[in-house]
């Protein structure tokens, strides 16, 4: 899946001097996490998150009272707390890079640039969406877990006996079996029942039904 599917479009944004105030008050109002830095240019210039702004201000021990607090945080700016260092991807990279990125670089979002030009944001949040859809989790049927040779025609010939049942794959999402001999797919289907996959699989030579469920 291209990233330009999942990613939320127009993201909105705050410019340099934007107090760490407004930049909160925003965040709420949008429900976001993450805010994007453009320049007066509309370049990425930055980044700034909800820790960033937890970062920014008081500690728990000050003695200042909640006015003075709300004060000092207006006087500063989205410049003196963001990220400047922003990973980004580009918008016709694959959904699959993009988490990767994000898991090995432990962070919670990328921007999504069209060149210099900044034209979404993908989040956690939008990856969870994806393995939602990915796995079908939104649509009934049966659930099975099988692990197969890693051989060629192995998933066509599950795909295969599916369909001489009349069977509807709605999602098969493949990975790493146990070892490199194997391999793990998780499928679901609709217009079968729980029993009829379970004979479809076990008919089939070299897999293995580890789990099923509806």
């Amino acid at each position: 899946m291209i990233i330009s599917r999942v990613m939320t479009k127009n993201p909105v944004y705050v410019h340099p001097d934007a107090s760490v105030t407004d930049v909160r008050s925003l965040m709420d109002k949008e429900k976001v996490s993450h805010i994007p830095v453009l320049d007066k240019n509309n370049t990425l210039v930055g980044i700034v998150t909800k820790l960033d702004l937890l970062k920014a201000g008081p500690s728990e021990a000050t003695s200042l009272d909640m006015y003075e607090i709300s004060y000092l945080l207006t006087k500063i700016k989205a410049s003196e707390i963001m990220i400047k260092k922003v990973v980004t991807v580009n918008e016709d990279e694959v959904l699959e890079e993009a988490a990767r990125i994000m898991a090995d670089k432990g962070i919670g979002c990328l921007p999504v640039m069209r060149g210099s030009l900044l034209v979404g944001i993908i989040t956690d949040t939008d990856l969870f969406h994806a393995f939602i859809n990915a796995f079908g989790a939104r649509h009934k049927g049966v659930r099975v877990i099988v692990n197969m040779g890693e051989h060629p025609g192995q998933i066509a010939k599950v795909a295969g006996a599916i369909a001489e049942k009349n069977g509807n794959i709605v999602s098969l999402v493949t990975a790493e079996g146990d070892d490199v001999a194997h391999r793990r797919a998780t499928i679901k289907v609709e217009g079968l029942s729980r029993s009829e996959m379970e004979t479809i699989i076990k008919n089939l030579p070299d897999m293995v039904l580890e789990d099923i469920r509806e």
